[in-house]
């Protein structure tokens, strides 16, 4: 079932393997982030394009940045109190720049170490790049995101536009059967973004991603649609579909 709070999510520029998981040789949890277009509302030409009526649009890229990736086991119940509880797994804590892929495919980003046991919440943050220490080396490598948490490249009836958002927001997700993490096993999580309804407003009609940045007078109806359009799942085989 899916959440109406956004998990947000994506494949990121940063890669490698990092938390403070201590399970086992084997036992390990990874993350997955998948993207693309699949909603019911609109003619989807591919992945990354969508037509409704005379209107259409192109994705080229989406950015999005998270911070404090984390996964809570069952018997946790909160995760932000001092010191940490064990069972709140950390996948990554500095802000990172995640980009979606387009066409479907889950792109591993994190895998950890993890203690055995049942989980069942992913929480993280959609994080507005702000001016604090901790986004200091962030904000170094990508100045040009100060403000701003989410960006999106494309065509608009064939004129370029850039969409940003500065969606400030910690999100959660259940996850629906919590999963199961034994000796020895290793299982993957899949963040899957629907970028289908992103941009439309309440009869399914495309907007322009112009008319929807800070200000604009579709922006709240966009940043809505970005908060719903997560679904979390257990995806051992990575194909970025549940089931």
């Amino acid at each position: 079932m899916k959440s109406k709070s956004l998990i947000w999510l994506a494949a990121a520029a940063f890669l490698g393997a990092c938390g403070s998981g201590t399970g086992p040789d084997g036992t390990s949890v990874s993350l997955s982030l998948s993207g693309g277009a699949a909603g019911p509302n609109l003619a989807i030409v591919a992945a990354d394009t969508m037509r409704v009526g005379q209107d259409e649009l192109i994705l080229s890229s989406v950015e999005i940045v998270l911070r404090e990736i984390r996964l809570k086991r069952v018997d946790v119940l909160d995760c932000d109190v001092e010191p940490e509880p064990e069972g709140c797994e950390k996948f990554e804590t500095a802000a990172i720049l995640a980009t979606i892929p387009l066409d479907g495919s889950a792109q591993q980003v994190f895998s950890i170490e993890i203690d055995p046991g049942e989980y069942d919440r992913v929480e993280f943050n959609v994080h507005k790049v702000s001016d604090d220490v901790e986004d200091a080396a962030f904000r170094e490598q990508y100045p040009d995101l100060v403000g701003t948490s989410v960006r999106v490249r494309g065509l608009y009836n064939g004129s370029e536009f850039t969409f940003t958002s500065d969606l400030n927001d910690k999100q959660e997700y259940q996850l629906v059967p919590p999963i199961t993490v034994t000796d020895g096993t290793a299982t993957n999580v899949t963040l899957h973004l629907d970028l289908s309804d992103w941009f439309t407003d309440a009869t399914g009609a495309l907007v322009d991603p112009v008319s929807a940045s800070k200000g604009g007078v579709n922006e709240n109806t966009v940043r809505d649609n970005i908060r719903t359009s997560i679904d979390v799942f257990e995806d051992g085989d990575r194909d970025g579909s549940r089931g």
